[in-house]
């Protein structure tokens, strides 16, 4: 047993390496964003205009995926990441000075986001390939149930750091804390990281950037399976983006909300995914990870909304983060192992960017719609209902009543949406 663990970690030292300090450095990031979204949510008490922040994030990323993975695959993997990396620190550097000198607005903010899109853009397809490229296939599922296991300590830790930080001293010190991470990734990375080149076909030095990036969704077409696999996760982010829209609203207006309650419901939402990730990492491969995928999505998404809908307290919510997020781990698990099991990897960085257009673009659309509804149809409505109403009943009165009706509607729509998909026969042939 002892000799197996020192083979795999011999085997994984190099992702070790970059997945430790990676994550660091996404923790840093995550804290800013966090807290710039109290900020800007402080600043108008609006949840569009907060909605808007990540709108301008996915934006650049849906729009350019499909031409950064053709890019990307051409590319050395290791600079394209330091330089990507190194743009978005000179961006929250820029915040910082702006918020120094007292002079940033909800605009600027607008703006960085949407120059560190175009950034990410490049990074992700990169980032993913050099997974596959640092992993040996035979621990792609362990290797994504780490990764999921970062994700949700940085999902536990940001709310818990930031609202600290945020308490004792400013915005500031959370932006001068991701730039210390920041600089420790973008050392090891540059210092301690080899990633190895990918083998270059013959014909993709004679191809167009047009071409190249035409190929990864060629591949798509030609690959149904995969393909109805990620327009089911769009429609699943879609809904998903509604809700991240909507939650802040509703948990910094509704009584007995807050900032502390939405700490609290990040926080136990981060231990749900951290629990998930370790089963991931330790339970031998399904039988069918289709099957897996979809029960998942279904039990998620028939769960965490009712009780944030119906919920009137902090420990209602919590619980129904858990039970909304616990299966999501696994679920990204075994899609990651589908994708990169299924797919050549000298085609990776373009598939991989046709799929971020595809799977992604409903992220910008579901938090506008979001924000949208939450100002001005649902918060409206409740405000004009008498206080024996149905709806007064179903879901209290006051500000943030209207977000949670709204949680009550995606739950009805989300759990409809994942039953066709269940019926794919495209999908199911993955398994084959």
């Amino acid at each position: 047993m002892i000799t197996k663990f020192k083979v795999n970690l011999r085997e994984l030292r190099t992702f070790l390496i970059l997945w430790i300090t990676q994550s660091f450095s996404a923790l840093g990031s995550a804290m800013t964003a966090f807290a710039l979204v109290i900020w800007s949510y402080q600043q108008n008490g609006s949840a569009l205009t907060s909605s808007l922040l990540v709108i301008c994030s996915y934006a650049p990323y849906v729009l350019l995926s499909i031409f950064a993975g053709a890019l990307s695959d051409r590319w050395n993997k290791k600079a394209t990441m330091l330089i990507s990396d190194s743009f978005a620190a000179l961006c929250t550097v820029t915040v910082l000075i702006l918020m120094t000198m007292g002079k940033l607005q909800i605009w600027h903010l607008y703006l960085i986001n949407t120059l560190t899109g175009v950034m990410n853009t490049v990074q992700q397809p990169a980032s993913d390939v050099a997974i596959s490229l640092l992993a040996p296939q035979q621990h792609y599922q362990k290797v994504s149930g780490m990764r999921s296991f970062s994700n949700s300590l940085v999902t536990i830790l940001t709310p818990i750091l930031a609202t600290s930080i945020l308490s004792f001293t400013s915005v500031r010190v959370v932006i001068l804390f991701d730039l210390i991470t920041f600089a420790t990734a973008f050392t090891a990375l540059l210092c301690c990281v080899h990633i190895p080149q990918v083998p270059k076909r013959s014909s993709t030095d004679s191809e167009t950037i047009l071409q190249s990036a035409s190929s990864g969704l060629r591949y798509l077409r030609d690959n149904r399976g995969i393909l109805d696999l990620i327009l089911f996760l769009a429609l699943i982010n879609f809904t998903a983006s509604i809700f991240n829209a909507a939650l802040p609203a509703m948990m910094l207006s509704r009584t007995g909300g807050g900032e502390l309650a939405l700490g609290m419901v990040n926080t136990v939402t981060g231990i749900a995914l951290m629990l998930g990730s370790i089963s991931v990492a330790i339970l031998p491969p399904p039988r069918s990870r289709v099957r897996v995928i979809c029960n998942c999505l279904l039990f998620s998404m028939s769960t965490e909304n009712f009780f944030l809908a119906f919920g009137r307290s902090t420990p209602i919510w919590c619980l129904g983060a858990i039970l909304g997020w616990i299966f999501i781990p696994v679920m990204n698990a075994n899609m990651d192992v589908l994708f990169r099991s299924t797919i050549p990897i000298e085609m990776q960085g373009r598939v991989y960017s046709a799929r971020n257009t595809l799977q992604f673009f409903t992220i910008p659309l579901g938090y506008l719609c979001g924000g949208i509804l939450v100002d001005r149809v649902f918060e409206p409505f409740m405000a004009g209902q008498p206080l024996g109403s149905l709806w007064v009943a179903l879901v209290g009165t006051g500000k943030g009543s209207g977000a949670a009706l709204l949680f009550l509607v995606i739950g009805i729509t989300g759990a409809l949406s994942c039953l066709p998909f269940r019926a794919d026969k495209h999908i199911w042939r993955l398994e084959e």
